[in-house]
């Protein structure tokens, strides 16, 4: 049962965010996600979501100054308390427009601090980001990303990720799956989604290595999506992709009577 979302905050760029999400229903998406959304309004966004009838599958807490390289501070002892002060204002948002699961980048590596120093920070604040979120029945998601284009990011690998969250043993707490990147950064794809599926909160999908939609690259996407389906992932695959041409010409791929339900058969890219 594969279902799919649409991160309007890398796609539909053509029109200004409020108008995505009226946008994504007209192309007949059920369901959206998006990166924290500095300088909207919340109450807006709500109403966009209530008014369009739009499911929220992930969102992002404030993780800086994206466009500016900024990927989080979680590793940062000098931004705890800034991070900390955002937390009760992005879990309050979330359960009020039912977001089930929240991302949280650990940030870039800071010179001058340990490795070891850096993740015991990113243990500390995960810990308590988790069981706070755990108090309105709320997800934490943690991502890797690829080094390619977040050349300092702390977690790169699948690896280094379980082993963080296993250090941390919250049920809450799970794997942010980007198949863009670690398709950069390591590869095998099904291998790691056969032996970790039940560690995987949510999956994103963007082809390599351009990131452009499924189909455009050397990811064959039939196979990906085919072994995700077989392992019975309940969770949303979101598109968070740059679209080749246009963002409508670019859902090509994903059949449109397949957007807002539940179930694909058959995706031939």
């Amino acid at each position: 049962m594969l279902r799919f979302d649409l991160n309007i905050s890398i796609l539909l760029k053509e029109v200004p965010f409020l108008e995505r999400f009226a946008r994504a229903s007209q192309l007949g998406f059920g369901a959206v996600e998006f990166w924290w959304p500095a300088g909207e309004s919340l109450a807006a966004i709500a109403e966009q979501l209530h008014s369009n009838r739009l499911n929220v599958t992930l969102m992002n807490f404030d993780a800086g100054n994206m466009a500016a390289g900024e990927r989080g501070f979680l590793n940062n002892p000098d931004k705890r308390e800034w991070f900390r002060s955002h937390v009760p204002v992005a879990i309050e948002f979330a359960a009020q427009i039912g977001c089930p699961q929240l991302n949280a980048l650990v940030g870039n590596v800071l010179p001058g601090m340990s490795r070891e120093a850096q993740l015991e920070c990113v243990r500390e604040n995960l810990a308590w980001v988790a069981d706070y979120a755990a108090t309105a029945s709320l997800g934490v998601v943690v991502e890797t990303l690829n080094t390619f284009e977040n050349p300092r990011y702390l977690l790169t690998s699948t690896h280094d990720v379980l082993q963080l969250l296993m250090s941390l043993n919250r049920p809450n707490l799970k794997y942010q799956y980007d198949l863009y990147h670690m398709q950069r950064m390591e590869g095998n794809l099904i291998a790691t989604l056969r032996t970790h599926i039940g560690q995987i909160g949510h999956i994103q999908v963007a082809d390599t290595p351009d990131r452009h939609e499924p189909g455009s690259g050397e990811i064959h996407y039939p196979h990906v999506l085919a072994a995700i389906d077989t392992l019975g992932y309940q969770g949303y695959s979101g598109l968070e992709y740059n679209a080749s041409t246009s963002s409508e010409a670019s859902f090509s791929w994903l059949p449109e009577e397949h957007r807002s339900t539940a179930e694909v058969s058959d995706l031939s890219l």
